[in-house]
């Protein structure tokens, strides 16, 4: 059974920075590419990076040069660094596979509230 367990979101001023963390179990992490996600209420969701097994990284411009995705495949685990957050990155943050995150992966999230 592939689990996915989001973490590190929290409550952050504009301008401020919160590091993600997912962990990922039952299945051979390290082959996959890996994707960041995030809906925020009342949109749909949208990647927001990506990694693929050797490391190549992929952003949308809306947050090209503020986050950062990684892995330690040692640890199963694909982190999101976020710097100089804005407001309109609020959202619940999510992990799964890319290109095509199957729909029973999506783990629980974690929140992203930016607001001074």
């Amino acid at each position: 059974q592939v689990q996915f367990v989001e973490s590190g979101g929290g409550l952050v001023q504009p301008g401020g920075s919160l590091r993600l963390s997912c962990t990922a179990s039952g299945l051979i992490f390290s082959i996959y590419a890996m994707g960041w996600y995030r809906q925020a209420p009342g949109k749909e969701r949208e990647l927001v990076a990506t990694i693929t097994s050797g490391g190549t990284k992929n952003y949308p411009e809306s947050v090209k040069g503020r986050f950062t995705i990684s892995r330690d495949k040692a640890k199963n685990t694909v982190y999101l660094q976020m710097n100089s957050l804005r407001v309109e990155d609020t959202a619940v943050y999510y992990c799964n596979l890319r290109p095509n995150p199957p729909e029973n992966y999506w783990g629980q999230g974690t929140q992203v509230t930016v607001s001074s």
